[in-house]
């Protein structure tokens, strides 16, 4: 994940949409402006949701990528 290291993690693997949207926004919410969330999600429809969901609350996905079906990303509050 570079040099960003996060201050919270969020398993969401192997829930289904919209739990990982869900229980995203909620962690969202719970950090402090700058903290970075990592979350990891199983459902492949997050590939699109978590960025849409972060458009819509402008904070920043700093990283998205996928290794062996997990999808990790990284997401700075802004």
């Amino acid at each position: 994940m570079g040099d960003v290291k996060p201050d919270t993690t969020l398993d969401c693997k192997g829930m289904n949409c919209p739990m990982p949207i869900i229980k995203t926004k909620k962690a969202i919410g719970q950090l402090t402006p700058g903290q970075v969330l990592l979350v990891e999600v199983t459902d492949a429809g997050s590939k699109s949701d978590i960025p849409a969901l972060l458009r819509r609350t402008g904070d920043e996905l700093v990283e998205m990528k996928e290794s062996e079906g997990v999808f990790t990303f990284m997401i700075r509050k802004k």
